[in-house]
């Protein structure tokens, strides 16, 4: 098989989950606190360099050189993906229930039946037993891990740290400031799962709660479509080149038949 066609086999495979990945994006453009997602392409030459001393063979060995197949070397391929922990913008809604975090390294913590999340989505509000919960039904949690009931009758009052009083009670929202955002793992719903839950710990004096304002999402519809339209377009280069290769190897063995025969 032609090096070409693989490599284009490959860049066609990248771009579609490029495709998938922005479609993702777009289908989010109006869900509270959703964080766009993005890729970065490299090409195996680079990640061979970069990892030289993990291979488990030599390069001036045969067998070393069997492994660093020149035929894959310029093929592209996803070498990190990452959300975009960026703020959005921040919507006013009058909702006393409706809350946003404005410092992009803080969440809410949420109780779901596989375990205390993470969300940046402060569109809240009660379920039938007078409890805080996300749109979802996930309860929204205190600074001792507990669920947060809501007496609807009377005023309920969030400062900016997350303190609160309803009636005559009060109470603290858990705030959470995660030690790397990139150990966060997307769960789907606007949830992450964080790698070491010991850190689901309140963050004291975040200033960062604002009131009757939701997080809408991060995710700028027109890059998101130049970027949906620059895929779509590199999809067709690959398969024209991918048909110019084919066409080439027939021709081949057409030519190399009719000479054998002759």
């Amino acid at each position: 098989m032609q090096s070409g066609f693989y490599s284009a086999t490959g860049g066609m495979i990248s771009q579609f989950h490029k495709l998938d990945t922005t479609t993702n994006n777009l289908a989010n453009l109006n869900t509270s606190g959703f964080k766009r997602d993005e890729m970065i392409f490299g090409d195996y030459l680079r990640l061979a360099k970069e990892t030289h001393d993990e291979l488990p063979l030599e390069n001036q060995t045969v067998d070393g050189a069997k492994f660093f197949n020149r035929a894959t070397v310029r093929v592209p391929q996803i070498v990190d993906r990452y959300s975009d922990f960026s703020v959005g913008t921040m919507k006013q809604t009058y909702n006393p229930l409706d809350l946003a975090l404005v410092d992009k390294e803080l969440f809410f913590a949420v109780a779901t039946p596989e375990g205390n999340r993470l969300t940046r989505n402060g569109s809240f509000t009660t379920d039938r037993d007078g409890f805080l919960v996300t749109q979802e039904g996930f309860k929204v949690l205190d600074k001792s891990l507990k669920p947060i009931s809501i007496d609807l009758t009377a005023e309920i009052q969030f400062d900016k740290n997350g303190i609160f009083l309803n009636g005559g009670k009060s109470g603290e929202l858990m705030i959470v400031r995660p030690e790397n955002l990139r150990t966060l793992t997307k769960e789907g719903s606007g949830l992450f799962s964080i790698a070491n839950e010991n850190e689901i710990i309140n963050y004291e004096n975040s200033l960062a709660v604002e009131q009757g304002y939701v997080e809408t999402s991060n995710v700028n519809a027109v890059r998101e479509m130049a970027g949906l339209i620059e895929a779509n377009r590199m999809v067709s280069m690959y398969q024209k080149v991918m048909d110019t290769q084919m066409n080439d190897l027939n021709r081949d063995a057409i030519e190399k038949l009719a000479s054998s025969r002759g």
